[in-house]
Protein backbone atom coordinates (compact mmCIF):
# COMPACT_ATOMS: atom_id res chain seq x y z
CA UNK A 1 0.00 0.00 0.00
CA UNK A 2 1.29 3.23 -0.74
CA UNK A 3 3.11 5.68 1.97
CA UNK A 4 2.43 9.35 2.32
CA UNK A 5 3.78 11.88 4.51
CA UNK A 6 1.52 14.27 6.42
CA UNK A 7 3.70 17.63 8.16
CA UNK A 8 2.68 19.81 9.92
CA UNK A 9 3.82 23.29 9.42
CA UNK A 10 4.28 26.10 12.57
CA UNK A 11 5.02 29.68 11.62
CA UNK A 12 9.25 30.63 12.54
CA UNK A 13 7.56 31.90 15.45
CA UNK A 14 5.65 28.66 16.75
CA UNK A 15 5.59 28.62 21.20
CA UNK A 16 4.35 25.02 21.67
CA UNK A 17 4.07 26.16 25.47
CA UNK A 18 1.95 28.85 24.48
CA UNK A 19 -0.10 27.13 21.25
CA UNK A 20 -0.66 23.61 22.79
CA UNK A 21 -3.25 23.72 25.34
CA UNK A 22 -5.16 20.44 26.83
CA UNK A 23 -7.62 20.38 24.17
CA UNK A 24 -5.37 20.22 21.36
CA UNK A 25 -3.24 17.50 23.01
CA UNK A 26 -6.27 15.51 23.89
CA UNK A 27 -7.34 16.06 19.90
CA UNK A 28 -4.43 14.81 18.87
CA UNK A 29 -4.39 11.72 20.85
CA UNK A 30 -7.55 11.00 19.88
CA UNK A 31 -6.63 10.99 15.91
CA UNK A 32 -3.57 9.30 16.95
CA UNK A 33 -5.94 6.03 18.19
CA UNK A 34 -7.74 6.73 15.31
CA UNK A 35 -4.86 6.27 12.67
CA UNK A 36 -3.27 3.55 14.83
CA UNK A 37 -7.24 1.40 15.00
CA UNK A 38 -7.59 1.96 11.09
CA UNK A 39 -4.32 0.57 10.60
CA UNK A 40 -2.95 3.25 8.24
CA UNK A 41 -0.43 5.18 11.07
CA UNK A 42 3.23 3.25 10.00
CA UNK A 43 5.04 6.21 12.69
CA UNK A 44 3.88 9.52 14.15
CA UNK A 45 6.07 11.89 15.70
CA UNK A 46 6.20 15.59 17.48
CA UNK A 47 9.75 17.50 16.52
CA UNK A 48 11.59 19.40 18.98
CA UNK A 49 11.89 23.03 18.34
CA UNK A 50 13.25 24.67 15.45
CA UNK A 51 15.79 26.01 18.05
CA UNK A 52 17.40 22.68 18.21
CA UNK A 53 17.65 22.35 14.98
CA UNK A 54 21.06 21.54 12.97
CA UNK A 55 20.83 22.02 8.88
CA UNK A 56 23.96 20.64 6.76
CA UNK A 57 24.83 21.84 3.77
CA UNK A 58 27.34 19.62 1.39
CA UNK A 59 30.57 20.99 0.28
CA UNK A 60 32.13 20.25 -2.83
CA UNK A 61 35.27 18.62 -0.91
CA UNK A 62 32.96 15.81 0.55
CA UNK A 63 32.87 17.79 4.00
CA UNK A 64 29.64 19.26 5.40
CA UNK A 65 29.05 22.12 6.90
CA UNK A 66 26.67 22.48 10.23
CA UNK A 67 24.88 25.30 11.03
CA UNK A 68 22.38 26.36 13.98
CA UNK A 69 18.85 26.23 12.74
CA UNK A 70 16.72 25.27 10.31
CA UNK A 71 18.37 27.54 7.95
CA UNK A 72 16.38 26.65 4.48
CA UNK A 73 14.73 29.78 3.41
CA UNK A 74 11.28 29.91 4.88
CA UNK A 75 9.19 31.40 7.68
CA UNK A 76 7.92 27.76 8.34
CA UNK A 77 9.22 24.44 9.66
CA UNK A 78 8.05 21.24 10.43
CA UNK A 79 6.71 20.62 13.51
CA UNK A 80 5.77 16.92 13.59
CA UNK A 81 4.72 14.59 10.79
CA UNK A 82 2.65 11.09 10.42
CA UNK A 83 3.73 8.53 7.85
CA UNK A 84 0.39 6.69 6.90
CA UNK A 85 -0.27 3.91 4.53
CA UNK A 86 -2.98 4.37 2.49
CA UNK A 87 -5.11 2.88 -0.49
CA UNK A 88 -4.82 6.40 -2.29
CA UNK A 89 -3.94 10.29 -1.97
CA UNK A 90 -7.65 11.21 -1.19
CA UNK A 91 -7.50 8.44 1.71
CA UNK A 92 -4.29 9.93 2.45
CA UNK A 93 -5.98 13.87 2.35
CA UNK A 94 -8.87 12.54 4.55
CA UNK A 95 -5.87 12.05 7.63
CA UNK A 96 -4.70 15.15 6.29
CA UNK A 97 -7.42 16.89 6.92
CA UNK A 98 -7.67 15.68 10.61
CA UNK A 99 -4.49 16.27 11.43
CA UNK A 100 -5.05 20.27 10.74
CA UNK A 101 -7.95 20.52 12.53
CA UNK A 102 -6.34 18.73 15.48
CA UNK A 103 -2.97 20.35 15.18
CA UNK A 104 -4.56 23.70 14.21
CA UNK A 105 -2.11 24.36 11.52
CA UNK A 106 -1.43 23.79 8.35
CA UNK A 107 -0.56 20.44 6.90
CA UNK A 108 1.06 19.25 3.40
CA UNK A 109 0.36 15.78 2.19
CA UNK A 110 2.68 14.28 0.28
CA UNK A 111 2.90 10.38 -1.36
CA UNK A 112 6.53 8.63 -0.64
CA UNK A 113 8.71 7.22 -3.57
Amino acid sequence: MPQYLVAIHHPDDYDPFVKEDEAMSRDIDVLNEEMIAAGVRVFAGGLQPVSRAKSLRGQPDGSALITDGPYIETKEYIGGFWVLEAADLDEALAGGRKAAVACRARVKVRPFH
